[in-house]
């Protein structure tokens, strides 16, 4: 039987403790620090696990969300996974710290910045660890056409959607435009919105570009190319890539495929990957039962978010500088073990 499933029934206080026992029953709802013993990969029953992931119309969303149904499953209820949705990569990282959610979806360079007190993290070095890299993201840059907006620099005086407050999207969003020499508070009338709401705006005309951070494809990306195909056009922002790695090893040109959102020809961009991040006193058996079965159960999350696909053991390993829980490094040698 695979690590994810076996259960420690008998020693269920002991493997994992509750933040509070509730009810007649005790039920654990949250696990506590890590005892530092031996791993075993095993975790005692009615763990709850919460799953910070992002916008609604989001692949954070989907996918974090299937992700829960697989750990739940896997555990077979013993750990009772859900997902939320959030602002996303800044304010998950500030929430797993503040101790609201077990687990987080989070772009490289905002959980980089995190564990070096950089950034959106004013100083304040954030203590995180991680189960693993995952997929990469695309940055999605998007105006309305007749906007007069082919460049980043073209978006002076603009309605630019640069993400929710606190996303990974709206970093990369204001990077980008201070690369092109824009202030994102003075020079351009920055809309600070979630992907749902950016859409719309940009399909009542009321938004001249957007910036948008995720993998491919993107449900609401693909529903605005679906609504507004002939008003809206990619911006190829890789004359910001050179500006941009000198801010973060963690950005490198990407494309997007024509295919994607059946587009006229591929669109040059940059990507940085993601990394689902935990606290750093996360209990290492749940760790080790969370990235068995993110690997384990890769097939299937593929087959509900295209983007799960780019999810590998050859990458799994790649989140300097956040170092992998050692629950998390235990689980990726024995996946990584002859059979």
């Amino acid at each position: 039987m695979r690590r994810a499933t076996r259960v420690l029934a008998g020693l269920a206080a002991l493997a994992l403790t509750g933040a509070a026992a509730t009810g007649c029953g005790g039920r654990q709802d949250a696990p506590t620090a890590d005892s530092g013993g031996d791993i075993t990969c095993e975790v005692g029953s009615d763990t709850r696990v919460s799953i910070a992931t992002g916008n609604a119309t989001g692949v954070y969303f989907s996918l974090g969300n299937a992700y829960a149904e697989q750990v739940s499953a896997a555990t077979e209820g013993r750990v009772k996974a859900t997902a939320a949705e959030t602002g996303a990569s800044v304010q998950n990282i500030q929430q797993l710290v503040a101790g609201n959610y077990q687990v987080a979806f989070s772009l490289a360079d905002t959980a980089a910045d995190a564990v070096e007190g950089k950034g959106s993290f004013d100083g304040e070095k954030q203590p995180v660890q991680a189960l693993s890299r995952i997929y990469p993201n695309y940055t999605q840059v998007i105006a309305k056409t007749g906007s007069g907006i082919t460049s980043i620099a073209d978006m002076r005086g603009k309605r630019v959607s640069t993400g929710s407050p606190g996303s990974g999207t709206e970093v990369i969003a204001n990077r980008l435009l201070e690369s092109a020499g824009l202030n994102p508070q003075a020079d351009v009338a920055a809309q600070r919105l979630d992907l749902t709401k950016t859409v719309d705006g940009m399909k009542d005309g009321s938004i001249d570009a957007l910036f948008w951070s995720g993998g491919l494809p993107t449900p609401g990306i693909t529903d605005l190319l679906t609504s507004a195909r002939n008003d809206v056009t990619f911006i190829d922002i890789t004359p910001q890539l050179g500006p941009m790695q000198e801010l973060s090893s963690a950005y490198e040109e990407g494309v997007i495929p024509a295919a994607t959102y059946g587009l006229p020809a591929d669109v040059k961009t940059i990507v940085v990957a993601n990394m689902l991040p935990v606290p750093d006193d996360l209990d290492a058996n749940l760790a080790c039962v969370l990235t068995t079965t993110l690997f384990e159960k890769q097939p299937a999350l593929a087959e509900v978010v295209g983007a799960a696909k780019g999810i590998t053991l050859e990458t799994a390993r790649d989140t300097d500088p956040v170092p992998l829980n050692r629950g998390a490094e235990q689980a990726l040698n024995d996946l990584n073990a002859p059979e």
